[in-house]
């Protein structure tokens, strides 16, 4: 059953609106601004979307509390229709003790962000406003060449339609960066490999939940403070969603952090889990396509031995292309997402 608790979806955009662009996590627009001014570009040619910057949406180093007012200024611009973070970082759990949950209760907006950004996407899940994990300026908008058609059908979704929307597994993918300080790399899309797809784990019936998630690791930080996590009762018949960063973590880590969420009684509320395609691939890690298919393999056996310890008897899909690999599909977190395990299909509800 379906966690019984109500969401606000808040308005959709619409071509010609304006949209905020914030960095609460990093201001990496600020040293590398060939990707986020191509983004910004897409906004306005492929969407029709007019960005509003905010003081720190170039400015790197700026403090927690100057990225909260940015936050607080975004959802309460009233030229805006929605908020999307230029990209990720390593710190914005800091931002989350200075906002003001009045405010955004008060101003409620689509969101968009995925990586760091899942720290403010769980705070929006805490007060009840559904957010949007997947698309950030910098990676998807700012892809070399053009944006992958399945990103691009995602979010135009998400930002401007409501109703059920179909995920489908991409036939290709990417997961090897390249220096965003170089212009031609901008200039053409990325070398893409063949994508085996998903993969069905588990009983094979059709369930419905509300979604929570996001990156694997920031879920573990938000564990760890003790803060922003709800009791495990708040996650009952939820939809679990989460992904693995560029940092590449081990297999024995994601284990452990699995672990840490199923002692917390956390993994037995969810009614089904997808699980994102990891990343496998890093400038400090540059794996053959051997040991990155030896990395995702032990990345997935981990996954399933945690759930197969502490939710035995739910659908579990693998290989979804929602996290740090190329495309970047965008799933709703606090609205209804289905995992047909029966027909092997997912909705979102966007």
């Amino acid at each position: 059953m379906a966690a019984m608790r109500s969401f606000v979806n808040p308005p959709k955009a619409k071509p010609g609106d304006s949209l905020a662009v914030i960095s609460p996590a990093s201001g990496l627009p600020g040293i590398l601004p060939l990707p986020f001014d191509l983004g910004l570009r897409r906004l306005a040619d492929n969407f029709g979307l007019t960005a509003i910057e905010y003081p720190t949406t170039r400015k790197m180093g700026a403090t927690p509390q100057e990225r909260a007012a940015d936050v607080h200024a975004a959802f309460s611009d009233e030229r805006v229709t929605a908020v999307i973070a230029s990209i990720g970082g390593s710190d914005q759990i800091k931002v989350l003790r200075h906002l003001d949950p009045d405010l955004l209760r008060a101003h409620p907006k689509p969101f968009f962000g995925l990586s760091d950004n899942t720290n403010l996407l769980n705070y929006l899940w805490n007060l009840g406003i559904t957010s949007f994990h997947g698309t950030t300026v910098m990676t998807s908008l700012g892809r070399g060449g053009a944006m992958h058609p399945l990103t691009e059908e995602s979010f135009r979704a998400a930002i401007f339609e409501a109703g059920p929307y179909e995920l489908r597994a991409s036939k290709d993918y990417n997961d090897i960066d390249h220096s965003w300080d170089v212009p031609e790399n901008l200039e053409k899309e990325p070398p893409m490999m063949p994508s085996d797809g998903w993969t069905w784990h588990g009983p094979s019936r059709r369930v419905s939940g509300i979604s929570w998630g996001g990156n694997l690791e920031i879920l573990g930080w938000n564990l760890a403070a003790g803060r922003y996590i709800k009791d495990s009762d708040a996650y009952a018949g939820c939809v679990f969603y989460f992904e693995t960063s560029e940092e590449m973590p081990s297999a024995t880590e994601v284990y452990r952090l699995l672990m840490q969420a199923g002692e917390r009684g956390l993994l037995e509320q969810f009614a089904a889990v997808l699980v994102g395609r990891p990343k496998a691939w890093s400038f400090d890690q540059q794996n053959s396509p051997e040991a990155k298919t030896e990395y995702i393999s032990g990345q997935v056996d981990a996954v399933l031995r945690a759930l197969g310890e502490y939710a035995p008897d739910v659908p579990v899909v693998t290989g979804l292309d929602i996290g740090h690999t190329d495309p970047q599909l965008t799933i709703p977190n606090g609205a209804m997402i289905t995992v047909d395990a029966v027909e092997r299909r997912i909705f979102v509800e966007y």
